[in-house]
């Protein structure tokens, strides 16, 4: 991270032309020493990939981020590191559109390799007839014991006949649903005054 100090950085969602030049001809950018001022697009040696890799990927699944306090936050990102998965556990209403990326960069849900049609599909196992005539099977894991004493259950989300593409989630994971992460489990709250005190001064 010290080494961006050196160079002058543009934001990840500064507006480009179709050969990848900056439309503006001065940028949003931090200049070396981090401050944010607009410089000309010249001068500009690196871009941000994403606007959402100044934080982590637990932080980037609580939604409205930027309206949270601080102490709050911190604790909702650290919490997530300390869900045990559920047997049904449900994806989250409102979402920030990383769950489904999270999801599957943690390995746990089972991708297509190829594209085809499912032929076979069982608790634990999912064939499917490839476009290119080959056949793929799928091995799934059932209850099995995690390091942390949990269970690790993979279920599957596809159907025979089916028609399915390459990097498509064929089988959930031990805390998804619908190749989407799903930590817990979506609970309907409402809240009231209880003789005239509400919920700050409970």
């Amino acid at each position: 991270a010290a080494e961006e100090d050196d160079y002058i950085v543009a934001q990840a969602n500064a507006p480009l032309k179709a050969d990848g030049h900056f439309e503006e001809t001065r940028v949003l950018a931090r200049s070396k020493g981090g401050e944010v001022e607009l410089v000309p697009a010249e001068d500009i040696g690196y871009m941000d990939v994403s606007p959402r890799q100044m934080v982590s990927v637990a932080t980037s699944l609580i939604p409205f981020l930027e309206h949270d306090d601080a102490n709050r936050a911190l604790m909702g990102a650290n919490m997530q590191r300390q869900a045990v998965p559920l047997l049904r556990s449900d994806s989250p209403v409102v979402g920030t559109g990383m769950e489904g990326f999270a999801a599957i960069d943690a390995g746990d849900v089972v991708t297509a390799k190829r594209s085809g049609v499912v032929i076979e599909v069982s608790a634990d196992v999912v064939a499917v007839q490839t476009d290119e005539g080959g056949i793929d099977e799928y091995f799934l894991r059932k209850f099995d014991r995690s390091n942390q004493g949990t269970s690790y259950n993979q279920r599957v989300i596809v159907s025979a006949g089916e028609r399915i593409e390459a990097g498509e989630v064929i089988a959930d994971g031990p805390a998804t649903e619908n190749g989407v992460l799903a930590l817990g489990k979506n609970l309907l709250v409402a809240f009231m005054t209880w003789e005239g005190h509400n919920f700050e001064d409970a």
